[in-house]
């Protein structure tokens, strides 16, 4: 087994992995400044050590501090990248904050990496990079045309573990996420993401809003989908490093009809609120998957209403 570090450990994404990786045995270091992510998440984890028999710490510190991310990467064999600020509208509204996270602290974790000469580092980037191109499905030999500063923020640092890798001989790998959902992932922030959101919503008897007419389309992901390509991805063959790939279901639904799924799951008739759309987002987004099957030996598991499922009773 492996010695991991996980930045953003204490997120959504990052704490399902930190489960996964105790199960198996692994030692895993987290490194959080727990402005987004919530200890909440981590709070099982001793457990999950002493069930698994891995090993578990947590540094509490700033991707944005390249000592602390130094410090960090010491001993270990693999990073998975998971820390940023990642919120389309955060991001609207405050690009340089989200740029000095989402840029620059991964340019500190890629120096950090090179230094303690890790065996791989994996990095989150996301479909936001595609942009609004009505070319479906997105594949990764498209050009990127970001219509956000988080879209950006991304392509530039799936860019800089490219180039790491071909300067550098830095093991990086860049997975670009579409629309990952599932438990764990906090409804309550006002960036928050649109499944957690109409979950707390049709619980709470309240009816969900829907940013627009309701019949923009995305490629929902299962978390441990995502888990299973970020293991995949530190295995990978040579082929496979300087690439970025998209990781998705490869199948898309709209909001209207997720909304009509989570109501069926409650047993109830639900009608949403409609508002106006929000600057930054796009309306259709389906991911090409063949490149991450090819490369990764990647295979999403969870189908979207099966996870769908599991994240309402989760819930």
């Amino acid at each position: 087994m492996g010695a991991y570090l996980i930045t953003g450990g204490g997120g959504f994404i990052g704490s399902n992995l930190v489960e996964a990786l105790l199960a198996r045995g692994d030692d895993v270091r987290v490194l959080d400044d727990f402005s987004t992510g919530r200890r909440v998440n981590l709070e099982d984890a001793p457990r999950w050590a002493r069930d698994g028999g891995g090993r578990f710490e947590i540094v509490e510190g700033d991707i944005r501090d390249l000592e602390t991310c130094r410090g960090t990467a010491r001993g270990r064999d693999f990073i998975l990248h998971q820390a940023a600020i990642p919120s389309v509208q955060r991001s609207v509204q405050d690009p340089a904050t989200t740029n000095a996270v989402n840029v620059a602290g991964t340019l500190n974790v890629l120096l950090a990496a090179r230094e303690a000469g890790v065996r791989r580092v994996v990095a989150a980037s996301s479909s936001s990079l595609y942009g609004e191109s009505e070319v479906l499905p997105k594949v990764e030999s498209m050009p990127p045309a970001p219509i956000s500063p988080y879209g950006l923020q991304k392509l530039a640092a799936e860019t800089y573990c490219a180039l790491f890798h071909r300067l550098y001989g830095v093991p990086t790998v860049a997975l670009r996420y579409f629309n990952v959902f599932g438990p764990r992932q906090d409804p309550r922030s006002e960036y928050s993401a649109v499944i957690p959101r109409f979950i707390a919503a049709i619980r709470g008897k309240t009816a969900p809003t829907i940013y627009g007419d309701g019949e923009q389309t995305r490629d929902f992901t299962y978390v441990d989908n995502v888990v299973q390509a970020n293991l995949a991805a530190c295995e990978a063959g040579e082929a496979a490093l300087g690439g970025a790939y998209n990781i998705a279901c490869g199948e898309r639904i709209s909001l209207n009809d997720l909304v009509s799924l989570l109501a069926g799951f409650a047993g109830t008739a639900v009608t949403p609120v409609h508002a106006a759309a929000r600057a930054g987002d796009i309306k259709h987004s389906l991911a090409g998957i063949d490149k991450a099957r090819a490369l990764l030996g990647f295979e999403p598991r969870v189908a979207v209403r099966d996870g769908l499922r599991r994240t309402w009773d989760a819930a």
